[in-house]
């Protein structure tokens, strides 16, 4: 009897652990569509005011398929990072990313640059 009960213990064990593992991987797999995409480590802060009219661009655009950089399409490597320079026209000045992803999802920031002469 003891012996039957410890055999049906570990086949439930067994089987437990082998479902959480297929609900583990099956959540990793799909983390792209869990996460979607993300626009972050910009370089920019909102509300600044700079002298330089022409600044560096960086930041990481995660999962990204399409990245746009005031509606130009610009390029991102493997790991989703990008590197562009922006041309400030005298004034206020807007910058708008906007992301996609491969499931339609979309990321956008617009950061407001005051340049001064």
């Amino acid at each position: 009897m003891e012996k039957i009960l410890s055999k049906r213990i570990i086949k439930i064990g067994g089987f437990t652990i082998f479902f959480i593992l297929i609900i583990l991987y099956a959540i990793l797999g799909s983390k792209d569509l869990i996460f979607g995409v993300k626009i972050k480590n910009v370089n920019l802060t909102d509300g600044i005011t700079v002298i330089d009219n022409i600044i560096k661009l960086t930041g990481n655009a995660k999962n990204a398929i399409n990245l746009t950089l005031n509606g130009r399409e610009i390029s991102v490597d493997q790991d989703g990072n990008f590197n562009e320079t922006v041309a400030l026209f005298s004034g206020y000045n807007v910058i708008n990313i906007k992301a996609k992803d491969k499931f339609g999802y979309v990321d956008e920031k617009n950061y407001k640059i005051m340049y001064v002469k």
